[in-house]
């Protein structure tokens, strides 16, 4: 499982101080469906950049007892000199896993054709988009981390991540954070509502959207 206790994140850049979470504690249990609502620039992103580990809480602890996906999409790790196949092989090392079997997956996933053997600085942000998702599904973790999936590459694409996403949670843990209701009821059972810092957990992800669907109104 993943624990979060007494939890908080500032950010502090020049003039700019920003709570993003304080002081928050929860369990994501193993094989839990966990769907998390907020507004733009709660927080969302962050959290599960904490669960990850690629970032650290300012204050309180985060543990993993199982292994965890960094958020699918994420591609703030590659090396832009690098070729998109190089980076597989580099993650695959990491990971202690195949690198034949990992680029063979990602070849068939991301469909980038003669662009997975060049620099990714020649890559458009839908290639990008391509090779993160399909990288970060090309490895079997206890738990997943998604962010806005229905935010990259066309219909086609789209629905291939939705696929690879439905069958890895028939085995694992799942934590989503999108701000489509339909995405989020598609994949998850219960639901938190990130504002102001705080986490409000509900039994039922549609209970968590309709609350924050309420903080919404109140907000325009």
């Amino acid at each position: 499982m993943i624990t979060f206790k007494n939890v908080s994140m500032t950010y502090h850049i020049r003039r700019f101080h920003k709570d993003v979470l304080r002081d928050i504690s929860f369990v994501v249990p193993r094989r839990s469906a966990l769907g998390i609502c907020g507004a733009n620039g709660a927080g969302k992103s962050t959290l599960l950049r904490l669960m990850a580990g690629v970032e650290f809480p300012t204050g309180g602890a985060v543990t993993r007892g199982m292994s965890v996906s960094w958020p699918i999409g994420y591609a703030s790790a590659f090396q832009a000199s690098l070729t998109g196949a190089d980076n597989v092989r580099f993650i695959a090392r990491i990971y202690r896993r195949p690198e034949k079997e990992l680029l063979e997956f990602v070849e068939g996933f991301a469909q980038l054709g003669a662009y997975l053997w060049q620099p990714l600085k020649t890559y458009s942000s839908g290639m990008h988009a391509r090779l993160a998702f399909g990288l970060s599904l090309a490895i079997d973790f206890d738990c997943y981390l998604v962010d806005e999936v229905a935010g990259a590459g066309d219909d086609r694409f789209q629905e291939r991540c939705q696929m690879e996403i439905s069958r890895r949670r028939d085995h694992a843990a799942m934590v989503m954070v999108s701000h489509s209701p339909y995405l989020l009821k598609a994949y998850c059972e219960t639901g938190a509502v990130l504002r102001e810092g705080k986490l409000e957990f509900f039994d039922t992800i549609d209970e968590a959207i309709e609350r924050h669907q309420a903080y919404q109104r109140l907000s325009a």
